[in-house]
């Protein structure tokens, strides 16, 4: 694999996953494909067709376990010279409903999964990167990362918590040359979103289950352009663009390069604290 730029994904055997492998094999990368299902990662590595040198590696792994991103990053270590990509993609829903009604051991694992994971293969992988000077970290962020979002409160805590993750530690590395973004994919029809139609409105909550039936009835977003966003990320396009939290449906990314002083130099696409003078209330700061 040594010649060819390696990119890690979690959550890679389907959904967003199986697209972000797709075009990241698309684009020349070697792969190091992590996933829960075995017969399912294998089926992914017979539908990408072959392509020169290019080596996909697949890598059996739950991420509810706490001892599963150890295990991934030694191997990294000790199979590869370096890490171009790493795509933290793999969650999971966690418990729906109140919180009073959800579990310790249900909420434990949303945060394992969601946030404590993809923190510790950063932890893992990062000194690579900084070996090699270079590299790219995409976090997945989803709903409940920028606002509120009832009955889903363990899910939301992870995702809020990533993204400022994210933030932070682009501020450490980017004298090494990596960057570190998180990307806001929008509502996808996901095996994920499916939960949410199976425990229904009572639990999930009247909004959310609409947002459901709209996105399995129409489509939702396009899988295929958030891969694309996340090429841009993890390519030298995006140089000098670190530490933001980007919508695949909103932003106009595509822009981005042309502003890259601008946007180092602002607070653009981050989470931020809005005082009251930001809402016109001369009465709520001193």
């Amino acid at each position: 694999m040594a010649e060819h730029k390696i990119c890690l994904i979690t959550g890679a055997s389907r959904g967003l996953g199986f697209h972000l492998a797709a075009a990241f094999w698309r684009a020349g990368y070697s792969l190091f494909l992590v996933a829960r299902n075995n017969v399912e990662l294998n089926h992914l590595l017979a539908m990408l067709p072959p392509m020169g040198a290019q080596r996909a590696r697949a890598f059996v792994a739950d991420l509810s376990d706490p001892a599963a991103s150890k295990r991934i990053t030694e191997t990294v270590c000790s199979e590869f010279s370096r890490i171009d990509v790493l795509i933290n993609n793999a969650a999971t829903q966690g418990p729906l409903g109140p919180l009073w009604s959800t579990t310790a051991d249900d909420w434990a694992r949303a945060i394992q999964v969601n946030l404590l994971s993809p923190i510790d293969l950063c932890r893992g992988l990062l000194p690579l990167m900084i070996d090699q000077r270079s590299g790219s970290i995409v976090n997945l962020s989803g709903g409940g990362a920028t606002g509120p979002r009832p009955n889903f409160s363990a899910y939301a805590t992870a995702k809020a918590g990533l993204v400022r993750f994210s933030e932070t530690i682009a501020e450490e590395v980017k004298q090494f040359g990596i960057k570190v973004n998180a990307i806001a994919p929008g509502a996808m029809k996901t095996a994920m979103l499916s939960e949410v139609l199976a425990d229904g409105a009572e639990k999930a909550g009247d909004r959310e289950y609409s947002i459901a039936e709209t996105v399995f009835a129409t489509g939702g977003t396009s899988m295929d352009d958030v891969a694309r966003l996340a090429l841009f990320l993890g390519g030298d396009a995006s140089l000098g663009i670190t530490g933001k939290l980007i919508s695949a449906v909103w932003d106009n990314w595509e822009k981005w390069p042309e502003h890259r002083e601008e946007l180092a130099a602002s607070d653009a696409y981050t989470l931020r604290r809005i005082g009251g003078r930001d809402r016109g209330f001369g009465w709520g700061d001193k």
